[in-house]
């Protein structure tokens, strides 16, 4: 064999390394790549089921905390009947025979304050139509315009939400 014939088959082994090279570095690179993408991917799904994870607690969450709402608003009239009743039994003074009876008003209240009621203060407050109602309006001393007066069903909050707006009287 002459020398460039050697030298020619040479260039061609060279070539051939070189483009089987080629070939495994290009593999290797497509190969980074799927994986590059698969990694996204999954990582993608792992946010998105901690998203629905955490989406689904909160709503079960809400759900326990609003389930007896319907409920607890049905009661708010009975409990405007207990404050309306004690309000007289405080008039007609006699306390000993009154005592069973507020304390069954009592009960009730802590009851549905233990599942989350909450009574609005209004009174002498700033009038606010978010948690408010206007029933009418009085002529007072003018310190008092805009402010509630008087309230003539009380508002209530569930777990620091409105279920019931109070009505009142404010002052012009």
């Amino acid at each position: 064999m002459s020398t460039e014939q050697e030298t020619t088959t040479e260039n061609n082994n060279e070539t051939e390394i070189k483009t089987e090279q080629e070939i495994a570095t290009d593999t290797i690179a497509k190969l980074q790549a799927e994986l590059d993408e698969q990694k996204d991917k999954y990582l993608r799904l792992v946010a998105e089921f901690d998203n629905f994870r955490r989406r689904t607690a909160k709503e079960r969450m809400d759900l326990m905390q609003t389930a007896g709402k319907e409920i607890i608003v049905s009661l708010l009239d009975v409990m405007d009947d207990c404050d309306r009743a004690e309000k007289q039994l405080k008039v007609n003074g006699n306390e000993a025979e009154n005592e069973g009876t507020l304390l069954v008003f009592n009960k009730l209240r802590s009851i549905l304050q233990q599942k989350g009621l909450k009574a609005m203060e209004s009174i002498n407050e700033d009038f606010d139509v978010e948690k408010h109602e206007a029933i009418s309006e009085a002529a007072l001393a003018p310190e008092m315009k805009g402010k509630v007066i008087d309230e003539l069903m009380k508002g209530y909050y569930l777990n620091d939400k409105l279920i019931r707006f109070a009505k009142v009287v404010v002052g012009k």
